[in-house]
């Protein structure tokens, strides 16, 4: 007749299985991370487009031979988009001259409604003098943001003075020499990390 367990036996069992039910979620979390697939996954995004900008129309393929850093929000956005781009800003100032004209940082709006021209370039150059802010018709950008994995959708907001706001995702796209998209990083990466990860950009190809 097979014994019962007495009560701290069944602790002990219950903590053994969920220490191998860890163990094991740990392993395939590392094993994902380091997929070559998961890499592929991410070099599959991406692509030129032509956006305008205060002077004029202007296009990733304007680029090549330049590292490109791309962010979508708005300048309305409230908390996202400051601290991205003062945190992109800051990572490009830890490079050297040489480094950051090698460079060009790119603020698209998602809110053409709002984001005049203008008043893009004036806040996306706030961040940082090279940043270049871009936006078009809604028809123009949403193939850009769905190219790069990106998403926005507009939230009335009746009871306030703004009438909408914007959710947006909250990356930073690093685009190779080649205009090949190599890797997403969150808005609020350190910025010590990011201004490595930039360095590494030029070294991409």
């Amino acid at each position: 007749m097979a014994k019962k367990l007495n009560q701290l036996e069944r602790i002990a069992l219950i903590t053994l299985v969920l220490l191998v039910a860890l163990s094991a979620g740990l392993y395939l979390s590392q094993l994902l991370t380091n997929n070559p697939s998961a890499e592929l996954a991410t070099r599959q995004l991406g692509g030129d487009f032509t956006l305008n900008s205060l002077n004029g129309p202007v296009s990733l393929s304007d680029y090549k031979g330049q590292g490109v850093i791309v962010m979508f929000g708005y300048t309305y956005c409230p908390d996202i988009c400051p601290t991205g781009l003062a945190n992109l800003g800051a990572a490009l100032n830890r490079l050297s001259e040489a480094e950051q004209q090698q460079l060009q940082p790119m603020f698209i709006s998602v809110d053409p409604d709002r984001d005049t021209p203008d008043r893009l370039d004036q806040y996306s150059r706030y961040f940082h003098p090279s940043l270049l802010g871009l936006t078009a018709s809604k028809p123009e950008i949403d193939p850009v943001v769905k190219a790069y994995g990106a998403f926005y959708r507009k939230v009335d907001m009746p009871n306030s003075a703004m009438k909408y706001s914007v959710d947006h995702s909250a990356r930073i796209y690093l685009i190779d020499r080649n205009g090949q998209m190599i890797e997403a990083l969150h808005h609020n990466t350190p910025t010590a990390e990011l201004a490595t990860a930039l360095q590494k950009l030029l070294l991409q190809s």
